[in-house]
């Protein structure tokens, strides 16, 4: 059985050990990159474009998790797509890696904001729908872990990867990643985080 602190240990290192890169693959520190991340944000909101999140399993609910805070929280205009008669009908009669991309392909706009969650960054349908939100243009945030070379991190124009072997560990780091995101939003254009 693992100890507690041990556990905690695993988990604050995916936090303190968290990479940041741009779509050039430069390396940012975490504050440069939640600054760039809360900027965007702003100005999407600024421009009336929309936010839309993604990921699947644990990471679906972040996603939505996150939208629904997005949107009563930071009034912002987020979504996540995870209704399930559009899931089941696009898995079913087209194919599993469009669930993201043909909803994308319906609402999106150009450089409105994709934000991905996929602890291995490599689920087909999150590649599809990333590569469809950099032709648009999207904006594109990407949250990965497992290992540094996932697909994922070629498509985002930040991509925050946590460094670990563990889905658990990186699934609470993004969670931890996403909250500190709007957290910060709303400390600086709204009435503080709530």
């Amino acid at each position: 059985m693992e100890h507690w602190p041990d556990y905690l240990e695993a988990v604050f290192s995916g936090l303190r050990d968290l990479v940041v890169t741009d779509i050039g693959g430069a390396v940012l520190t975490p504050e440069e990159g939640f600054r760039r991340w809360v900027e965007t944000t702003h100005d999407v909101d600024e421009r009336g474009q929309h936010i839309y999140l993604i990921g699947n399993g644990g990471s679906a609910t972040m996603a939505s998790h996150m939208a629904a805070d997005a949107c009563k929280n930071g009034r912002l205009r987020a979504l996540a797509f995870n209704d399930s008669s559009l899931l089941t009908a696009t898995g079913n009669d087209l194919a599993f890696d469009q669930l993201f991309a043909l909803p994308l392909a319906r609402w999106a706009r150009p450089q409105d904001l994709l934000i991905s969650v996929s602890s291995s960054g490599n689920s087909p349908n999150i590649v599809r729908a990333l590569e469809l939100a950099r032709s648009m243009p999207m904006r594109v945030v990407t949250l990965s872990g497992k290992g540094a070379d996932n697909r994922s991190r070629a498509f985002g124009d930040l991509n925050f990867y946590v460094p670990s072997g563990r889905y658990g560990w990186v699934e609470c780091a993004h969670q931890a990643i996403l909250h500190f995101w709007l957290d910060q939003y709303m400390n600086l254009h709204r009435q503080g985080a709530i």
